[in-house]
């Protein structure tokens, strides 16, 4: 079951000038840098109240981040659902029609991940996530 919106990803190019103008926007800078070498990116975080925005700097020329930049520009991404049990939500958005992509795996902020199609949702990447235990 679909609980929240857990962030909304945004794509950039030139992370320092993407960092500088959402710490102006936000008053605040982001609270957490992450690199995930899985999807060849490096994410910045910034929580405004319970919502999240994550910027995604791609760190390989192959990484998705750069596929969807040289192909659409920056800009948003995706939109990040947090979820109880991942494998039973994708489980039901499949039987319901949504085409995964890929599989479920370890992504930023110590969540599980997966996506779904855009060509399934109307045009919106949507990334499932789920909470893990602290390790």
């Amino acid at each position: 079951m679909i609980k929240k919106i857990e962030h909304i990803g945004i794509a950039v190019e030139n992370p320092e000038k993407s960092n500088e103008i959402f710490a102006k926007l936000f008053g605040k800078t982001s609270y957490k840098i992450e690199l995930v070498e899985s999807e060849g990116v490096k994410t910045y975080f910034y929580k405004i109240g319970e919502s999240k925005i994550e910027l995604l700097e791609a760190t390989k020329e192959d990484s998705p981040i750069k596929k969807f930049i040289n192909k659409k520009g920056q800009g948003m991404h995706h939109l990040a659902l947090h979820v109880e049990d991942i494998h039973s939500e994708l489980a039901r958005l499949t039987n319901l029609g949504f085409e995964a992509i890929g599989d479920i795996k370890q992504g930023a902020d110590n969540k599980l991940i997966c996506f779904l199609h855009p060509k399934s949702t109307g045009g919106v990447l949507i990334e499932l996530c789920q909470e893990q235990d602290p390790v």
